[in-house]
């Protein structure tokens, strides 16, 4: 029985990704904060659930030690617990941009600190990051979360390196707006040409699953979207003028 571990489990790309799993075979331990909604997913598709805010390291542990009783082994950890954060540096109370960092960045370096060990146990096995175009793209309306999904980012990129030689591959999915409860793309829905660039989550789910089955190692949903990081690296001073100018007439 190959198992699967999935965070931020019990709705939007989480539950999806469950899902396409599940229909693959896989059997899924789903975590997240909300046990409620949790339960209800993991009774769907007869996963497990564990209740876990992945922003404490020392919950982390204890989950991981709990799963390891029952499965020694784990072949997929999807690190896709998210905490959204529409709002730039002065907007946001401090407490507010810790949570994001811990959440978003911090949260997927204990998850794969806590499950490498059985993810070596199943080796080869597999990590998938779910980053954001927000880690390639920097933009002035949400610079903490943009900032925790740069961080994530380049950890994932780092850690792909260092733990092949483990028998662990890791890859990288960024996609760009998706609409789930935890992040509503109203602003965009609302515009005729924005709801065109709004994705759903079962589209982010198969690109997980088609991630770990052909190792790719990085991938931008939808791929047009891989512009805007490579227009940034290129031409950082332009993309600031423009930026500036446009928050200006907001």
């Amino acid at each position: 029985m190959r198992v699967a571990v999935v965070t931020g489990g019990s709705s939007g790309i989480g539950a999806a990704t469950a899902r396409v799993l599940t229909a693959r075979g896989w059997h899924c331990v789903l975590i997240a904060r909300g046990a409620e909604k949790l339960a209800e997913v993991a009774a769907e598709i007869g996963a497990e659930a564990e209740a876990c805010d992945i922003s404490d390291r020392a919950q982390v542990d204890r989950v991981a030690a709990r799963i390891a009783e029952r499965h020694p082994a784990v072949g997929l950890l999807v690190n896709n617990a998210g905490f959204t954060g529409r709002r730039g540096f002065l907007e946001l109370e401090p407490e507010e941009t810790e949570q994001i960092v811990d959440t978003v960045y911090l949260g997927s370096v204990w998850c794969v600190q806590a499950f490498l060990p059985l993810l070596e146990a199943a080796r080869p096995s597999d990590v998938v990051n779910v980053v954001s175009v927000a880690g390639t793209f920097a933009h002035g309306a949400s610079g903490p979360y943009t900032a925790a999904k740069h961080a994530q980012l380049a950890f994932s990129r780092s850690i792909r390196a260092e733990l092949a030689g483990r028998g662990v591959r890791v890859h990288t999915v960024n996609p760009g707006p998706v609409e789930t409860p935890g992040f509503p793309q109203r602003h965009l829905l609302s515009r005729r040409v924005g709801s065109r660039l709004v994705l759903q989550p079962e589209r982010i789910a198969e690109t997980i699953v088609r991630a770990v089955e052909h190792d790719l190692a990085e991938v931008v949903v939808p791929r047009y979207l891989r512009v805007a990081g490579a227009i940034q690296a290129l031409a950082p001073g332009t993309v600031a003028r423009l930026a500036t100018r446009a928050r200006g007439r907001a």
